[in-house]
């Protein structure tokens, strides 16, 4: 199978990258991004793409894959509605639009969370932003479209939030996840499961289009620590 990935420096994107090269039937990955994401892996293509409004430029070379993992998001924390929406929404969907025509076989994945609108109506800037993204995605013809919607995310293995203030607030938390899988199980997931499950619906599909966090963990197995 040969993926596309968008966002793999950012937290979700790098335990997402991990568990592709580490997936036997992966054959490509393709990360696409604003900065190079310093791995090297003989799996592993890299296409620095500045303007994530316009994908033409790149577009044959995103042509002949099977599956996209859609992670990248920028937290919505001080930002106008028309700035989130420009990260949440212009760009997803600049990069699907050119997916979807290049790739109709393709299974497009995308990073949403819990909590997100539906109805794209409600009170909440970033969940009406989200449901809408979701909404737009889903309409596209791709082969099938997922909407992830994972709720408190244990980063494994190394990988790391690009946002000092969450690194920060991560290691303050680690003492906390022990507690918090005991408490609230399906409100909790880790970056290696968000991948499995990616990739094991990216393979064999899911019974229903969004997934939440309990959905997620489910689709990727039990966990490996």
């Amino acid at each position: 199978m040969k993926v596309i990935l968008f966002g793999a420096t950012g937290m979700v994107g790098q335990g997402v990258l991990r568990e592709c090269l580490l997936d036997p039937e992966v054959t490509e990955v393709l990360a696409v991004g604003r900065t190079a994401t310093g791995q090297s892996d003989p799996k592993l293509q890299e296409i620095v793409h500045q303007d994530f409004t316009d994908f033409s430029a790149i577009a044959d070379g995103l042509t002949g894959y099977e599956a996209c993992f859609f992670c990248l998001g920028i937290s919505s924390a001080g930002m106008s509605e028309s700035d989130y929406r420009r990260v949440t929404y212009d760009f997803t969907l600049a990069a699907a639009q050119v997916l979807a025509a290049r790739n109709p076989a393709m299974t497009f994945i995308y990073v949403s969370g819990t909590g997100t609108d539906s109805t794209a109506r409600g009170r909440s800037m970033w969940a009406r932003v989200k449901g809408e993204t979701e909404n737009a995605l889903l309409a596209l013809p791709f082969k099938a479209a997922y909407m992830f919607r994972p709720g408190i995310i244990q980063p494994l293995h190394g990988v790391k939030s690009k946002t000092k203030l969450y690194r920060a607030a991560y290691v303050v938390a680690a003492p906390l996840f022990p507690i918090l899988k005991r408490l609230v199980p399906k409100h909790l997931t880790t970056s290696e499961q968000v991948g499995r499950a990616m990739l094991a619906i990216a393979k064999r599909g899911a019974p229903v289009q969004r997934l939440e966090n309990a959905d997620i963990n489910a689709a990727a197995g039990a966990p490996t620590v």
